[in-house]
C-alpha cells in the first residue's frame, strides 16, 4: 500500500479541521506559558490552507499539495508557529519530491525532513519544551515501524501515538526556549502548546491514512 495525493489532501482537511476543533484550547495551553494566540493562528492559517486547495491541478502530487501548506502558513500565521510548521511542511516535502505515491520509507523522509526543519529554525532539541518534543519522537517510532515492515498507514499510526506521549512529556519541563523560557519553574506542570498542536497534526496524517487504507 502506499499514499498519494488523495491523502495528502485529506490530511490537510482533517488537520484544518482539528485544529478548528480545538483552537480554544491550544489558546489557553499558549495563555498559560505564551502569547495565547497559538490556537486561533493555526486555525487561521489551516482554513487559508483548504482555501487554496483549489489552486492545485488535479494531478498535483502529495509533494506538490505540501509545499502550498508550507507557503501559506509561513504567509499567514503569526508568531514562532507560522515559520516553524512552514519549515516543517516545505523540507518534507522537499524529502518526497514529485514522487505520485508514497511507500513507508517516503513517510519517513518526510517526517524526518520535517522534524529537522523545526530543530534548524528554532534552535532546539529534545527536553526544551517546543514542538520537538512531539516530533522528535514521532520520526523515531516511524523510523522504527518502517524498518518492521510496517505499511506506511501503520508507520503514521505509530508515530502519531509517540507525537501524542512526546507532548504529554512536556508537563514537566523547564522550557528552555520561546516565551515560555521567561516563565522558569512556572512553566512546569504546563504542556507546550507547539508540541500539543504538532501531535493533532500527525495524528490527522495518520487518521487520513486510515481513510485511504479503507477505500484501497
Amino acid at each position: 500500500m502506499t499514499l498519494d495525493a488523495t491523502w495528502a489532501r485529506d490530511w490537510i482537511d482533517r488537520t484544518a479541521d482539528v485544529v478548528e476543533a480545538e483552537r480554544h484550547g491550544l489558546s489557553e495551553l499558549d495563555r498559560q506559558i505564551g502569547d495565547g494566540d497559538h490556537g486561533e493562528n493555526l486555525a487561521r492559517g489551516f482554513s487559508a490552507v483548504r482555501d487554496r486547495l483549489g489552486e492545485l491541478p488535479p494531478a498535483a502530487s502529495p509533494g506538490a499539495a505540501l509545499r502550498l501548506v508550507a507557503t501559506t502558513l509561513i504567509s499567514t500565521v503569526g508568531g514562532a508557529s507560522g515559520p516553524l510548521l512552514g519549515t516543517a511542511y516545505l523540507k518534507g516535502s522537499a524529502a518526497i519530491g514529485e514522487s505520485a505515491e508514497l511507500d513507508s520509507e517516503a513517510i519517513v523522509a518526510f517526517l524526518t525532513a520535517a522534524r529537522d526543519g523545526v530543530v534548524l529554525r528554532g534552535r532546539a532539541e529534545v527536553g526544551d519544551k517546543t514542538m520537538v518534543d512531539a516530533w522528535t519522537p514521532a520520526v523515531d517510532a516511524a523510523a522504527a515501524a518502517a524498518a518492521d515492515g510496517a505499511s506506511p498507514a501503520r508507520v503514521l499510526r505509530a508515530a502519531a501515538d509517540a507525537a501524542a506521549t512526546g507532548a504529554a512529556s512536556t508537563e514537566p519541563l523547564v522550557a528552555r526556549k520561546g516565551r515560555a523560557s521567561y516563565l522558569g519553574d512556572r512553566a512546569i506542570g504546563h504542556r507546550d502548546p507547539g508540541a500539543q498542536s504538532s501531535s493533532l497534526i500527525i495524528a490527522a496524517a495518520a487518521d487520513a491514512a486510515d481513510g485511504s487504507s479503507k477505500e484501497n
